[in-house]
């Protein structure tokens, strides 16, 4: 399967590894994906399989997903390691780089990343990051308000998100990634207005 097989292989592969939900959240992140990259100038067709593939490890066993984790070459801190709910990120990177042969470091870092964020993001990685958050499926309260945020301002919709996913882990006790925390203090900037959903 490679550079880039027909997305319909991907997809059928989707459907044999995803519980209906969670193949049709991969689907509406991809189709996120798209119109996010054709709002804010990036590719469309490899931010489509990015967001396609992102959670391509998310229901495998845990021993496999941690397997995946500790092997995968893609740096992940003792957090991450730590933290089953982190592990199908990180994994799923690795999947898409070893198993599926996709030799494309900005999707298998949109990948990796698309959980817990990192400073510096690229306009992919944003991308991927921000469709799995504002995907047809989410009705957290908020969700429009991201949506615009998302579609006017990456930056912005960046610092926003990060700032309502931490309190969401803050307010299960949990522990944040260092990349969490970078992308945090990096992003901060650009809510200049201090905006919160």
């Amino acid at each position: 399967m490679s550079k880039y097989a027909d997305f319909d292989e991907y997809e059928k592969l989707l459907r044999e590894r995803l519980s209906k939900k969670r193949f049709t959240h991969s689907m509406n992140v991809a189709e996120e994906c798209f119109k996010l990259a054709e709002k804010h100038g990036a590719d469309k067709r490899r931010c489509y399989l990015a967001g396609m593939l992102h959670d391509i490890m998310k229901e495998e066993p845990p021993e496999r997903q941690k397997q995946y984790t500790a092997d995968s070459g893609l740096d992940p801190d003792p957090v991450e390691i730590a933290t089953k709910s982190l592990w199908h990120g990180v994994a799923g990177g690795y999947y898409v780089r070893e198993v599926l042969k996709i030799d494309d470091d900005e999707i298998i870092s949109a990948i990796r990343y698309h959980t817990v964020g990192c400073a510096r993001m690229s306009v992919m990685e944003k991308i991927v990051y921000l469709g799995d958050m504002i995907s047809a499926e989410r009705d957290y309260k908020g969700v429009d308000k991201m949506r615009e945020y998302c579609y006017k301002d990456l930056d912005l919709a960046m610092s926003v998100a990060l700032i309502y996913q931490i309190e969401c882990v803050c307010a299960k006790c949990g522990a944040l990634p260092m990349a969490t925390v970078e992308a945090y203090n990096y992003y901060l900037k650009y809510n200049k207005d201090k905006e919160s959903l």
